[in-house]
C-alpha cells in the first residue's frame, strides 16, 4: 500500500478483503509497467494542521517580541470581525432577494389564480408558475455547472474540510459567488430546500479566504499581507466562517459556535472558541440590525435575530389551563423522539439510494442531463403543489380572539399581501393546504408553530407525505439546497398530527399545545435526519427564545439519535462516505486495541537524505504521489552488533529486507523517468544506473540481483563522504536513521528557487529562504509536472535540513490504536512517523491507515493469523 502519502484515499480504494489497489497504487508499487511512471494526483489529499518548525519558521519565532506578537493577535481578532460582519451582510443580502423573488412569484401567480378560479384557466395559472420555478431552477443549476462544489449544502464538504480533508475548490471565491446566488434561486423556484446549509458553507468560505487576501480567480492582484499563510489558521478562519453561517442562519451564535465544535472542527482549543463566539455574534449583530432597520423602519431596534425564526411560543393571555408542556407531555415526546428517528433513517436510506443511483447513471453522463434532473424536480414539484392545493380543505375564518391578527398576517413576512391563502374557496373561508405550499417555507414553519385548529389531520398527512418524497428527492440535485428548513416543515406538520390526535382523544384529558408538540416534532425529524445533538438544542431553543424547552428538545433529540443510529449514519455522514473522503471518527472502536501501530504502518518508505542530489529529488516528485518524506541517513555504527542480532535493531530485519526489495524497483522506476528530463547529463547517468539494474535473466530473484551488483539505492550524498564510494552487503541493510520530515510543496520550492549548492562547495554557499518565501505561494503550491529545471544541473546538491520539521510527533511500534488515533486526530496530523527505540524510522501513519475500513481489513486479517 501506500507510505509517507499525505494525500487521501476514496473509501473505494481502502483495504478491502482481497487487498485492491486502483491503478495508480499498482503503479507506484512497480506491479504495472509504465514508460513515463508520472503518476496523476488524488483529488482528495490531507491538510498541514501540524507546524512545521523549520529554521526560517524559528527565525520567525525568534524575532516576534511581545509588540509584535499583541499586533498579530489584534490583526487576528480584527478578521474574526470582519468575517463575522461579512457573513451578517452576506445573509441580508441573501433574505433580500429570496423575499423579492417570492413576492413577485406569489403576487403574479396568486392574482392569476383567483381570476381563473371563476374564468376556468387553472391551467394558463400552473403554466405560469412552472414558468417562474424552472427558470429560477436553470438558473441554479448553470451556476453549479460553472462550479459543481456549490451543489447540495456544503455541510458535509466543510465538515470534512475542518476534520483535515483538503477538498479540491471547497473555498474558493467562485464557489462561493455561485453558492450564494445559487441559493436564490433554488428557494426562489420552488424546491423543497432551504438556504440554511449554503450560509454555513458560504460563511466558511468567507472565513477562508476573506483573512488571505488573495484568490485563484484574481491571481495578479496581491497585497503584502504576510499573516495567516497556513492550514492552521485557516482552519481556525474556516471555524469561525461556518459558525457565522449557522448564527445568520437561526439568529443562535452560541448555537453556531457549538456547531462548528460538534460537526465541524475535530480540533479544539479555548483561545478558539471565544473567536469563534465572538465572530458568531458580531455575524447575528450586523445581520439582526440591518433587517430591523429595513423590515419596521426602525434602526437599532433588533429585532430580527436571523434569517428563521420560530416566533414567541406563549400561552394566551388570561388562560390560567394553558401550559406550553406537562411532565406527562414528557412521555409522548420520548415516542415522537422513536418515531423520528425511525423517519429519519427513512429518509436517510431512501436518500442514500437516490445518491447513489445519481453517481452511477446521471453524473458520468454528460452535465446538461444535471440540469435537466433538476428542472424535472422542479416540474413535478410545482404540479404536486398545485394539484394539492386544489384538494386543501377550506376552513372557516373566523378564530378564536386569542388568536388575534399575527395568525393573518405574519411580522415575518410582512412584505407578502398575507400568509392566509384562499386559493379555490369562498371569501369567507381559506384553503389550509394552499396556506402552507404558497407560501415561503419561513411563514408555513410559523404557521404550524402557532396557529391553533387551522389544519385538519389529512391536510397534515398528506402536507408530511409529499414534503417527505420530494424533499428527499430533492436534496442531490444540482442546485445549493440546504435540509433545515425542509426537516424542521416535515417535523412540524408530524408534531401537528400527533396534537389533534391527541386533542380529539378526550379520554386523556390532556390540555395540549400545538405548537409545542410542532416544535418536538420538528427536533425529532431533524434529528433523525442529521443526528445532531448538542448544537441543534442550543439553536433551537435560541430560535425559540424559550429555555423551558430545553429539557424535552434534548430528550428528543438524543432518542432521535440513538434511534436512527441504530440504522444506519446522519445524512451528512452518508454524502461524505458517497464522496469517499475518508473522514476520522471521534474515537475508535475498543476491540481495535487489538492492533499496534505497527500493524497498520506503511513499511514501503520513499525518503530523502540530508544533503541529496537535484536528479534524485526530481525522480522521487516526479515518481511518487507522497506528500512527505522522511529525512534519513544510514546508520553506520554498531556493524558486529546488528550482524549478531541485537535485539533493539534485529526487529527491523523484516522491514529491511522488504525495503531493500522496493529501493531497487524504486531506482529503476525513477531512472525511467528521467529519460524524459530536460538536462542529457542526467539521461545519461540514469541509463547507465538503469543497466546496472535490469536483470540479466528473466525471473531472477531483485534482492539477489542488488546484493550481486552492490547496487545503491538511487543517487545520494552524505555530508563527509565521497558519492561515489560503493556498498556492501551489509551496509545495504543499515538501519534508517530518522531525522525529520519534509513535505513536498516544501521540495518543489527548494527547487523552483535554486536552493542547491555545487559539489565543490560547502553547504554554508546554499541559498537561505526566509519563512515569508517559503509560504508565499501557499495554498496552491506549483506541480513537478510544471517546472522547467533547465537551469538546474542534475548533480547539484541539496541541504534539505534547514526547512524540514527536525521535530514531527511519533509514535512507537507498540503503541495501540487508540493512542495512535488520539494522537493523530487531537494533533490534526497529517503524517505520523513509527520511529523504534533507537531513532530508526520503521514506517509511517497516515489518515488512510486510520480509516474505519483499512482498520477493520488489519483487524479481520490480525484475528485470521491468530
Amino acid at each position: 500500500k501506500m507510505a509517507c502519502c499525505g494525500r487521501c484515499f476514496c473509501c473505494q480504494c481502502c483495504c478491502r478483503e482481497g487487498e485492491t489497489r486502483t491503478p495508480e497504487e499498482l503503479t507506484i508499487l512497480g506491479e504495472i509497467p509504465d514508460e513515463e511512471q508520472i503518476l496523476p494526483r488524488k483529488d482528495y489529499e490531507s491538510l498541514d494542521y501540524d507546524r512545521c518548525i523549520s529554521e526560517p519558521y524559528v527565525e520567525v519565532l525568534e524575532g516576534m517580541d511581545n509588540k509584535k506578537a499583541k499586533k498579530y493577535e489584534a490583526v487576528h481578532w480584527m478578521m474574526v470581525f470582519a468575517i463575522g460582519v461579512t457573513v451578517g451582510l452576506l445573509g441580508l443580502f441573501v433574505d433580500f432577494f429570496v423575499r423579492l423573488f417570492n413576492k413577485l412569484k406569489f403576487t403574479v401567480v396568486g392574482d392569476s389564480i383567483e381570476k381563473c378560479s371563476d374564468k376556468g384557466c387553472l391551467s394558463l395559472s400552473l403554466l405560469e408558475l412552472l414558468a417562474f420555478n424552472m427558470t429560477f431552477v436553470f438558473i441554479a443549476s448553470v451556476l453549479v455547472l460553472i462550479e459543481p462544489v456549490a451543489a447540495g449544502s456544503g455541510i458535509p464538504e466543510i465538515k470534512s474540510y475542518l476534520n483535515g480533508v483538503k477538498i479540491p475548490g471547497i473555498v474558493r471565491l467562485r464557489t462561493f459567488l455561485c453558492k450564494a446566488a445559487g441559493v436564490l434561486f433554488s428557494v426562489a423556484g420552488g424546491l423543497f430546500v432551504g438556504k440554511e446549509g449554503p450560509m454555513i458553507h458560504s460563511g466558511a468560505i468567507v472565513g477562508a479566504g476573506l483573512p488571505q487576501f488573495q484568490s485563484i480567480t484574481f491571481r495578479k492582484i496581491k497585497f503584502d499581507f504576510p499573516y495567516f499563510r497556513s492550514d492552521r489558521d485557516k482552519r481556525d478562519f474556516v471555524s469561525a466562517g461556518a459558525a457565522a453561517g449557522v448564527a445568520a442562519a437561526f439568529g443562535a451564535p452560541i448555537g453556531g459556535t457549538l456547531f462548528s465544535l460538534e460537526e465541524g472542527s475535530s480540533f479544539w482549543n479555548q483561545a478558539l472558541t471565544w473567536k469563534v463566539l465572538f465572530c458568531s455574534m458580531s455575524a447575528t449583530f450586523t445581520l439582526n440590525f440591518f433587517r430591523s432597520g429595513i423590515n419596521f423602519s426602525k434602526w437599532g431596534s433588533f429585532q430580527l435575530p436571523g434569517l428563521l425564526n420560530f416566533g414567541e411560543f406563549k400561552c394566551p393571555d388570561g388562560d390560567k389551563n394553558c401550559h406550553l408542556w406537562t411532565a406527562v407531555d414528557l412521555a409522548f415526546f420520548v415516542l415522537m423522539g422513536v418515531v423520528g428517528g425511525l423517519l429519519g433513517a427513512l429518509f436517510n436510506c431512501m436518500n442514500k439510494n437516490l445518491a447513489k443511483y445519481r453517481i452511477r447513471h446521471i453524473h458520468p453522463k454528460a452535465k446538461f442531463i444535471r440540469v435537466l434532473e433538476s428542472l424535472l424536480v422542479t416540474m413535478v414539484t410545482t404540479i404536486v403543489i398545485f394539484a394539492a392545493s386544489m384538494l386543501g380543505e377550506c376552513r372557516d375564518l373566523s378564530l378564536k380572539p386569542s388568536d388575534g391578527l399575527f395568525s393573518f398576517r405574519l411580522r415575518l413576512t410582512h412584505d407578502i399581501n398575507s400568509t392566509i391563502r384562499q386559493f379555490f374557496c369562498s371569501n369567507k373561508t381559506y384553503n389550509d393546504m394552499a396556506t402552507l405550499f404558497f407560501n415561503p417555507q419561513e411563514a408555513a414553519i410559523h404557521q404550524l408553530f402557532h396557529q391553533d385548529g387551522t389544519f385538519s389531520p389529512v391536510t397534515l398527512s398528506v402536507f408530511f407525505f409529499l414534503y417527505f418524497l420530494l424533499a428527499c428527492w430533492t436534496y442531490g440535485v444540482s442546485v445549493p439546497s440546504g435540509l433545515f428548513v425542509p426537516s424542521l416543515l416535515c417535523g412540524a406538520a408530524f408534531g401537528r398530527l400527533v396534537a389533534n390526535v391527541l386533542s380529539s382523544v378526550r379520554k386523556l384529558g390532556m390540555d395540549i399545545y400545538s405548537g409545542t408538540f410542532a416544535l418536538i416534532g420538528a427536533a425529532a425529524f431533524l434529528g433523525g435526519v442529521v443526528r445532531m445533538t448538542i448544537s441543534l438544542t442550543v439553536i433551537l431553543i435560541e430560535s425559540t427564545n424559550e429555555i423551558t424547552y430545553g429539557l424535552p428538545i434534548m430528550i428528543t433529540l438524543m432518542v432521535a439519535k440513538w434511534t436512527g443510529d441504530f440504522f444506519n449514519k446522519g445524512i451528512y455522514d452518508i454524502h461524505i462516505q458517497l464522496r469517499g473522503v475518508p473522514l476520522l471518527e471521534w474515537e475508535t472502536e475498543v476491540e481495535m486495541d487489538r492492533l499496534t501501530a505497527s500493524d497498520i504502518m506503511e513499511t514501503n518508505l520513499t525518503y530523502v537524505y540530508p544533503h541529496t542530489r537535484v536528479q534524485s529529488l526530481v525522480s522521487i516528485l516526479r515518481t511518487t504521489v507522497y506528500h512527505a518524506f522522511p529525512v534519513v541517513t544510514e546508520n553506520r555504527q554498531n556493524e558486529r552488533d546488528f550482524m549478531k542480532g541485537n535485539i533493539l535493531i534485529s526487529n527491523n530485519i523484516h522491514f529491511k529486507k522488504s525495503s531493500v526489495v522496493s529501493r531497487a524497483g524504486e531506482q529503476r522506476r525513477r531512472c525511467q523517468s528521467m529519460k524524459s528530463y530536460p538536462s542529457s547529463e542526467l539521461r545519461n547517468v540514469c541509463d547507465e544506473q538503469s543497466a546496472a539494474v535490469e536483470p540479466s535473466e528473466e525471473g531472477e530473484d531483485l534482492l539477489q540481483q542488488m546484493l550481486e551488483r552492490r547496487h545503491a539505492p538511487y543517487p545520494n550524498l552524505y555530508p563527509d563522504q565521497s558519492p561515489s564510494e560503493e556498498w556492501t552487503m551489509e551496509e545495504r541493510f543499515r538501519p534508517l536513521t530518522f531525522h525529520g520530515l519534509i513535505l513536498r510543496s516544501q521540495l518543489v520550492n527548494l527547487l523552483i528557487r535554486g536552493v542547491c549548492y555545487a559539489e565543490n562547495q560547502s553547504s554554508t554557499n546554499q541559498p537561505r529562504l526566509s519563512y515569508a518565501e517559503m509560504t508565499e505561494d501557499y495554498p496552491r503550491y506549483p506541480d513537478i509536472h510544471d517546472l522547467d529545471l533547465t537551469l538546474l544541473s542534475p548533480r547539484m546538491i541539496v541541504d534539505v535540513t534547514p526547512y524540514m520539521n527536525p521535530c514531527p510527533y511519533t509514535v512507537s511500534p507498540n503503541a495501540r490504536i487508540s493512542q495512535v488515533f488520539n494522537l493523530f486526530r487531537t494533533m490534526g496530523l497529517r503524517h505520523l512517523p513509527v520511529v523504534n527505540a533507537v531513532g530508526e524510522i520503521v514506517g509511517i501513519i497516515t489518515r488512510h491507515n486510520l480509516t474505519h475500513e483499512f482498520l477493520m481489513a488489519k483487524l479481520r486479517q490480525h484475528y485470521i493469523t491468530i
